[in-house]
C-alpha cells in the first residue's frame, strides 16, 4: 500500500527499461493532475469541481487525495463520482447522525463502522491499482509522522486511513503501520500529483478562509447550544442513549464547546499552516479556491451547497486553466533541414 519512489515503471518513470520500438505519441495536452485537500464536509466542493472540469473537457490523468479529497477523487478516479453525488445531497441532519457510532474505547469518538460499510457496499474490494485512472491517498503514521502515499491495496482502506482524522476516528492499521488523517503532513498534496507524473497539477484547497469561524455545525450558529434536559423518568437507556450522547459531544454546552469543536478546530488552525507553507514551497499550476469556511466540518447536510460553491470557483479558473494548458502543452521537435 505504500508509494515508493524507486523502480517506478508506468507513466514513463526512471525504473523502465530501454526499448526498441518506435515512441508513443505525444499527447496534445499535458498530463494533468488534481490535488484534493482535507476540510470534511465543505470537501463536497470537489464533487463540482470535477463535474465542471469534465464539461469542459479536462478530465485529470493522476488524482491525488488528502482526507474527504480521498474519499471524492477516488470515487471519480473508480467511475463512482454519480453515488457519491446522489449519496451527498441526499444528507440530512437526521440522517448524519446515522453515521456517527459513537464509540469511547476505539481511539475516536466516532466509530467509522457505518461510514465505512457505507462505501464498501458501493466500492466493494476494488483496489486503487485496478483504476483506470492513476491515483493515491496520503495518510500520516502514528509515531513516526511519516508521509505515507497509498497507492495500492483496497480502495475504502486507503480512503479510510486518509480521512482518519485524530480523536475522531480511530487510527487505520494498514501493513504494519496505523494511519491516521493525510491532512496533518500534506493537507493539499501538490507534490505527490507532480511525483506520480502530473505536468500540470490543479489544487483545490476548500479550507482558503476558514481562520476566525466555527468549523463544527457552522450552520447553526446563530442558535444558542442545546441544553441537557433529562427526560423525566425514562431510566438509564435514555439518559445514556445515543442522542443524549451525541448531543453532548457534538454541541457542548452553553459555557464551552465540545470536545470535537475544540480538537477540529485546533486541527484546523494546525492544518491551515502547514497548507500554507507546503504551498508556498510547490504551488500548482492552478489554484481553485472554493470560499466554505461558513460551512462546519460536520455539516454534511449541506451538501449541496458545497458542491454549488466549487462549480462556481472552478467556472471563473477555466481560462487560466486553458492557459496553463497551453503553455505547459508538449512542443513539437524542431525540424532539421536534411544535409547534402
Amino acid at each position: 500500500m505504500v508509494f515508493n519512489g524507486e523502480g517506478r515503471g508506468r507513466y514513463g518513470d526512471r525504473g523502465a527499461k530501454a526499448t526498441s520500438e518506435a515512441p508513443e505519441r505525444r499527447s496534445e495536452r499535458p498530463s494533468i493532475g488534481l490535488a484534493l485537500g482535507g476540510g470534511g464536509a465543505r470537501g463536497f466542493a470537489h464533487i463540482g469541481v470535477i463535474r465542471t472540469l469534465l464539461a469542459h473537457g479536462i478530465e485529470p490523468d493522476i488524482i491525488v487525495g488528502t482526507s474527504i479529497g480521498a474519499v471524492v477523487g477516488g470515487c471519480h478516479a473508480a467511475g463512482r463520482l454519480d453515488i457519491i453525488e446522489e449519496w451527498a445531497r441526499g444528507l440530512t441532519k437526521r440522517s448524519i447522525l446515522g453515521y456517527l457510532d459513537i464509540s469511547l474505547t476505539g481511539g475516536g469518538l466516532i466509530g467509522g463502522g457505518k461510514l465505512a460499510s457505507r462505501l464498501q457496499e458501493k466500492l466493494g474490494n476494488t483496489s486503487i491499482e485496478a483504476l483506470p485512472t492513476r491515483f493515491a491517498t496520503i495518510a500520516t503514521e502514528v509515531g513516526t509522522g511519516h508521509e505515507i502515499w497509498l497507492t495500492r491495496g483496497r480502495l475504502v482502506d486507503a480512503m479510510r486511513a486518509s480521512y482518519a482524522l485524530p480523536g475522531i476516528f480511530p487510527p487505520v492499521y494498514l501493513d504494519g503501520r496505523w494511519l491516521v488523517d493525510g491532512a496533518l503532513v500534506n493537507p493539499v498534496p501538490v507534490s505527490a500529483a507532480r511525483v506520480l507524473g502530473a505536468r500540470l497539477v490543479i489544487a483545490v484547497n476548500v479550507n482558503s478562509d476558514i481562520l476566525g469561524r466555527s468549523m463544527i455545525m457552522a450552520g447553526a450558529s446563530a442558535d444558542p447550544p442545546l441544553e441537557d434536559h433529562t427526560p423525566e423518568r425514562r431510566g438509564l437507556r435514555t439518559l445514556f442513549g445515543t442522542e443524549n450522547l451525541l448531543r453532548r459531544q457534538f454541541v457542548g454546552g452553553t459555557r464551552r464547546p465540545g470536545i470535537p469543536t475544540v480538537m477540529v478546530d485546533a486541527f484546523n488552525i494546525m492544518q491551515d499552516r502547514i497548507a500554507r507553507a507546503r504551498l508556498a514551497g510547490d504551488p500548482p499550476d492552478v489554484m481553485v479556491n472554493p470560499r466554505l469556511g461558513h460551512v462546519g466540518w460536520f455539516d454534511f447536510h449541506r451538501a449541496q451547497e458545497a458542491i454549488e460553491v466549487g462549480a462556481r470557483v472552478t467556472e471563473r479558473a477555466l481560462e487560466e486553466i486553458g492557459e496553463a494548458v497551453a503553455a505547459l502543452a508538449p512542443r513539437p521537435a524542431p525540424v532539421t533541414p536534411a544535409v547534402r
